[in-house]
């Protein structure tokens, strides 16, 4: 069965490049999001197994963002994803899962979450 994403960012061709990636490696993507007020009630709404999550958004940054998802009746998996190496958020990503944008792919994805 296809994990469904919710892929969250706030530049379009992001969203757009993101969704044509993660379709064609297996994925199904739920929905996406611009702010990380969006994506916190677009994961409640849809109950994606995946928020593909950039750090840097317009409102919340990603670490926010996921600390709310963790609140979710149902918790998805959340992957943070930046064009920033992981170097620059430094002690801040231990324990979470990260993919720099540049690396994105359904393989990639697929590869982090097991």
């Amino acid at each position: 069965m296809a994990r469904s994403v919710l892929i969250v960012d706030d530049h379009d061709g992001f969203r757009s490049s993101a969704r044509a990636l993660l379709e064609a490696g297996g994925f199904v993507v739920a929905g996406d999001a611009a702010t990380g007020a969006e994506a916190v009630a677009a994961a409640d709404r849809l109950h994606p197994d995946v928020v593909l999550l950039d750090i840097q958004l317009p409102d919340l940054d990603g670490f926010a963002v996921a600390a709310r998802l963790t609140g979710l009746a149902d918790p998805p998996v959340v992957v943070l994803v930046s064009s920033r190496d992981a170097v620059t958020y430094g002690p801040r990503l231990r324990g979470a899962r990260f993919l720099p944008k540049h690396e994105l792919s359904g393989a990639a994805l697929s590869d982090l979450l097991g």
